[in-house]
């Protein structure tokens, strides 16, 4: 089993903001995790309830302490479509975070010995109502609440198989090498955080279609989005950002370093 990165995985991402693994998990794993997913969508669904509900740019979302839930875009829908973070909502996450086929690269991607968990989020691409997301980079959102956001890698953990048809995360290669890129000007309330279309080369764009239990590590400036679920499939994923060790966490006060 592979667990560090290879001097040409490495290449790989530098070059291009992102590396597949492909089927890491075993059926088993993602049996457990999958069940992990719905119970999340359930436990978050009821949290919601007795949350802070807004609206921005039309969509629901809700804080509750310290946990955001976002439901999906259409006018009163009780669909989850994203936690935030995700961990504090099952001992399987929690048990993922810490595996070393995660932590290990992400020792490599960060640069340092020891990493701590940064924030954890639960995609849920539901069949047929899954909304997409516009390209953006992650750094833009982050860049306020973080000194080091160069040092802030993702790994998303593919919980079904991923595929143009169901909405598959869909990346633009190379595009980590600009930086922080503008957002857009349209006037809407999360506009800025979307990435202007000026900045984007969509011929350099990669359909990331891998199967279930897959890993894609992916850079914090790299230019991706993802098209809605057209399909009878969903598409679940765990996206994980890691960072150097005994730093806090994006949304809790607090120090969750990772692996042994």
């Amino acid at each position: 089993m592979r667990e560090n990165l290879t001097l040409e995985e490495r290449r790989r991402y530098d070059r291009d903001g992102f590396l597949v693994r492909e089927a890491v998990l075993t059926a088993a794993e993602l049996g457990r995790l999958r069940a992990a997913a719905e119970r999340t969508a359930a436990a978050a669904a009821t949290l919601a309830d007795g949350g802070h509900s807004y609206q921005l740019d039309g969509n629901r979302f809700v804080d509750a302490g310290y946990v955001t839930v976002q439901f999906e875009h259409r006018p009163g829908s009780h669909s989850v479509r994203v936690v935030e973070p995700a961990h504090v909502f099952d001992p399987a996450w929690d048990a993922l975070l810490d595996d070393v086929r995660l932590v290990a690269p992400m020792r490599t991607l960060t640069g340092a010995d020891r990493v701590a968990v940064w924030t954890s989020k639960l995609n849920l691409k539901r069949p047929r109502e899954g909304s997409g997301f516009r390209w953006h980079q992650d750094s833009p959102y982050w860049i306020h609440d973080s000194d080091d956001v160069d040092h802030l890698p993702n790994v998303m953990v593919a919980l079904d198989d991923a595929s143009a048809a169901n909405g598959c995360l869909r990346v633009i290669r190379g595009s980590h090498r600009h930086g922080c890129l503008p957002g857009t000007a349209d006037g809407s309330q999360l506009g800025g955080f979307f990435t202007d279309p000026a900045c984007i080369d969509e011929s350099s764009q990669v359909l990331l279609e891998v199967p279930a239990g897959s890993l894609v590590f992916f850079s914090p400036h790299v230019v991706h989005g993802s098209l809605p679920n057209g399909s009878d499939q969903p598409r679940r994923a765990l996206i994980a950002t890691y960072q150097p060790a005994d730093r806090p966490m994006l949304k809790i006060p607090a120090v969750r370093n990772a692996g042994s």
